[in-house]
């Protein structure tokens, strides 16, 4: 694998993080196909695609020329045998559940050809755990972008004991050539580096506010005014979605089996209420009166 190079990329799961992932594999330039078993969510994801560049153009981020270069560089399908089929790479970005992921990787390794690598965008799962459904473990890691992906400038590769070098270093250089700093962590911990910080400060903001020592708008609030944190770890909460930091809680407590990972009560009656922050209209703040 030492000359292997990237032609084609396919991205499972046409939610917000593969969306923009798949739309950064187009702008870099790869010939790139987003699957989802859901046609309409395709159908939304390439219309939210087409806003958000329109709108770079208009800002003179890109070019009309550039734009519609990384749209013929993108195409969508429902079928995954379709997309990766002929993929030299791999990028996992559906659900935060286990045995979902690990379905989409025993499927990827049939379906994909046998150099192709396969990556997880999972923010907490580690691969070596993703990687036991394929034949293929050392070629297999975590590529973790940060929400959105079109925005935030990070990428968190991740090997496990059996990834290979090699494939650390194509995922690597894959990042450069989307424009995005790549950091390769060569041992693995649940939830990696950036999660396990962000972590620690929601765990405790949710502790505080569960026992009722400051509202959640206030706990914000101070970590913008006192900590600088652009948001709070309740806005950021919102803007992740509240489903997604549920799945997280559900994984971790899986795993340690420690009840202090068990989600809240109140964040389940969120997901269950359908109030799952930004996208929903609702979560812990109330979307739906603000003016866009």
């Amino acid at each position: 694998m030492s000359e292997f190079q990237i032609t084609k990329i396919c991205v499972v799961g046409a939610g917000q993080m593969g969306q923009q992932i798949a739309m950064l594999c187009a702008l870099g330039g790869f010939q790139t196909t987003l699957n989802d078993v859901n046609a309409e969510a395709l159908r939304k994801a390439e219309g939210a695609l087409r806003k958000v560049m329109d709108q770079w153009v208009a800002k003179k981020k890109l070019t009309e020329e550039e734009k519609n270069t990384a749209f013929s560089n993108l195409s969508f399908t429902e079928s995954l045998e379709a997309a990766a089929g002929d993929a030299d790479y791999a990028i996992e970005a559906v659900v935060e559940k286990l045995d979902v992921k690990r379905g989409i990787f025993e499927r990827l390794d049939q379906l994909a050809p046998p150099h192709a690598i396969l990556a997880s965008n999972s923010s907490t799962i580690v691969n070596s755990l993703l990687a036991e459904a394929t034949g293929r473990p050392d070629r297999v890691c975590n590529m973790h972008f940060f929400f959105p992906p079109l925005v935030m400038d990070c990428v968190e590769v991740v090997m496990s004991d059996e990834t290979s070098e090699a494939t650390a270093q194509v995922s690597m250089e894959l990042c450069k050539r989307i424009n995005r700093t790549g950091v390769l962590l060569r041992k693995e911990i649940s939830g990696f580096v950036a999660n396990r910080l962000l972590g620690a400060l929601q765990k405790e903001a949710l502790h505080l506010y569960k026992e009722g020592i400051a509202d959640f708008k206030e706990i914000d609030l101070i970590v913008k005014k006192a900590l600088r944190h652009p948001i709070g770890p309740f806005e950021l909460m919102d803007l992740s979605g509240i489903d997604i930091v549920y799945d997280v809680m559900q994984q971790q407590y899986a795993e340690t089996g420690d009840p202090a990972d068990k989600p809240a009560d109140f964040i389940k009656e969120k997901v269950e209420n359908g109030e799952l922050g930004r996208k929903t209209g609702k979560g812990f703040y109330d979307y739906q009166k603000v003016e866009v």
